[in-house]
């Protein structure tokens, strides 16, 4: 016998996380031209939206229960498209250190890295950020709001404090990464 689905899963609705995520992914060109072209303003704003819409995806997903694995899949490239180009453009352009977008960039290639690799050695992969990885990405969508604040001239709050943190979180959410999908992996080609 087959169980019934959840009515929330349903709805004509339960799209709607994917297709923010999405919206997401298309902003990344837009803000990418409007970073280099020092367009701050118009960026802060693009980027701002980017940052609420990655909330309010998850909100969704996670109330309604419209969570999917292309959703999980979807926000996370999502995630991933905007922070590194941004943080990219911005250091090309000398207006963030190059050492931490090395450092983010480090943490998204070697997530990506184990991700491929777990399909390719263990099977499908099912998306699972834990809070230690939501809180980096939030803090990295913190520092480049107040970064392009500072930039177009807004009243801003210092960038330094969470420069830091945002370097202590990658380094710390990426070392978190490794050692539990190790253990997941060790576990799955044991069990089999």
């Amino acid at each position: 016998m087959v169980a019934a689905m959840p009515a929330a899963s349903q709805s004509p609705w339960r799209h709607l996380p994917n297709a923010i995520s999405m919206l997401r992914v298309v902003l990344v060109a837009p803000i990418c031209w409007l970073l280099l072209h020092r367009s701050w303003s118009s960026s802060l704003a693009f980027v701002a939206v980017a940052g609420v819409s990655d909330g309010v995806d998850g909100f969704l997903a996670r109330h309604y229960g419209w969570q999917s694995r292309l959703g999980g899949m979807l926000d996370a490239i999502a995630d991933k498209l905007l922070l590194v180009s941004c943080f990219v453009i911005l250091a090309w352009l000398g207006e963030v250190p190059w050492w931490l977008t090395l450092i983010v960039c480090a943490r998204d290639l070697l997530i990506a890295s184990g991700a491929v690799l777990w399909r390719l050695l263990i099977g499908r992969i099912y998306p699972q950020p834990s809070l230690l990885s939501k809180a980096c990405t939030f803090m990295q969508i913190v520092y480049l709001v107040c970064v392009l604040m500072a930039l177009a001239r807004w009243p801003a709050p210092s960038s330094y404090a969470f420069m830091w943190l945002v370097a202590g979180l990658c380094v710390v959410s990426g070392l978190d990464y490794v050692v539990r999908w190790s253990h997941r992996a060790w576990q799955a080609r044991h069990a089999s």
